[in-house]
Parts: structure tokens; sequence; C-alpha cells
């Protein structure tokens, strides 16, 4: 397994890949974002791991600039910024994990172990046989179908690779089609009813979505019911 490591901080940089190294992985290291990117175009790796704050191009950019290119190598984004917008702006950039400085190294390894656990992406092995299997189990609503165990959804002929919150909630939404759900349940869902994220957690969870989900020139599938919650389908009632 190949690893690119984007970090300006020296002093993190060496001793991690030296761990990373120690665990089997061959490592790659840049100081900054233009050598980044262009490491990143070059090689073929298995997962990139990224600074967000980093001289010639931000590690936010670098992962907008990988995706908007079709790569969809998987990206940790190591930052001291942790506020829950910035998490959502990583994610929405792109980005599949989020790890906040300082950090225990035992969570950043399995965190890495997670991504490089994930399915491959598949979007150039559309599979129809797949798809019909999908639409006689039930979960299809509109053109759209979600692979539950491998956390993957189907929409017309892109495949949509998924966090594991984002098909928890894309689950919910096709268990219940065009049914009106509260913020109270999609909450207690996601979270737990013992458990109160923060105010707009729900939103960005739903912003996150939508964005894979609804394509240019796709029909809207989720539909907001203002002060109240949502409603998933086809067609809003």
């Amino acid at each position: 397994m190949r690893i690119l490591l984007v970090d300006d901080e020296v002093e993190l940089t060496t001793p991690l890949s030296r761990v990373l190294q120690r665990e089997g992985y061959t490592v790659d290291v840049a100081s900054d974002g233009t050598q980044g990117q262009q490491l990143a175009l070059a090689g073929v790796y298995d997962l990139l791991i990224l600074d967000w704050m980093l001289p010639g191009c931000s590690g936010l950019d670098l992962c907008q600039f990988l995706r908007s290119r079709g790569q969809q190598t998987p990206v940790l984004f190591l930052t001291a910024k942790d506020t829950l917008d910035d998490r959502v702006r990583g994610l929405d950039a792109g980005a599949d994990d989020y790890l906040v400085k300082p950090f225990e190294l035992r969570e950043l390894l399995a965190r890495v172990r997670a991504l490089l656990r994930r399915p491959a992406r598949v979007d150039s092995q559309f599979s129809p046989a797949r798809l019909g299997f999908l639409q006689e189990k039930g979960t299809q609503v509109g053109d759209l179908c979600l692979d539950r165990e491998n956390q993957l959804a189907y929409r017309g002929n892109r495949v949509i690779d998924l966090s594991e919150k984002e098909a928890q909630l894309l689950a919910y939404f096709l268990d219940h089609p065009n049914e009106l759900l509260t913020h109270e349940q999609l909450q207690a869902h996601l979270w737990g009813s013992d458990h109160q994220p923060a105010s707009n957690a729900l939103a960005a969870q739903i912003r996150l979505l939508r964005r894979k989900i609804e394509g240019p020139g796709e029909l809207p599938l989720i539909h907001t019911v203002y002060g109240k919650g949502y409603r998933f389908g086809a067609i809003p009632n």
C-alpha cells in the first residue's frame, strides 16, 4: 500500500512516515501543496494524508483539484481546524476523513486502516446486474439505489461512495419514502436519543448527502419541509 503524506511540519512528517513504514506502508512525503499535487498526479497511491494549511497550495484546494480531475484516492485531512463548519468544508471538498491536531498516533493508524479497507470506488465498473439485484431488494426510490453493505449508492450511470453517516441517513430515507421525517427523528437515528448533536449537525449531513446524490440535471430527492424536517422522494408531496 502506498501513502502520500503532504505536510510542511518536518517534526511531524519525519516520525509519522517512519511509523507508517514500520506498519508496512510505502510512504512518499511532500512539504508543500505544489509538490504534493505533482506527486499525486504522477504516482498511484492508495491513500493521501493532507495537511489543511500548506504553502503553495492548501490541502483543501489540492483535494478539490484532484477530485475535479476524477481522482478518487481516499483523502485523510490532518488539521488544527476543528469547528463543524471546517469539517463540513473539508468533506465538501472531497475528503473521506478528518483528524484534528494534536492526535493520538494509534487513532491515526486506525483511521488509515479503515480508509484502506473501504471498497474501491468503482465509477468505471458500473454493473447493471448489481443494480438490478438492489432494485429487487426494494432499496430504490426513483432512479437511486443503495448498496447498504458496501456504502455505495447508484444513480443513473453513477456509483457514489458514501461515508458511514451518509449511508445511515440515506438508508433511513429509503426506508421511509415520501414520509415527513422530523428533525428529532433523524437526529435520533443518526446519533441516538441520548446524544444531543451540535445545532447544525443534521443540516450539515443533509447538505453533504445532497451534494453526492443530486448531481447537475438530476431530479432533487431530499425536500426540506421548513420548520419541521425533510421528505425523501422523486416527487415531493
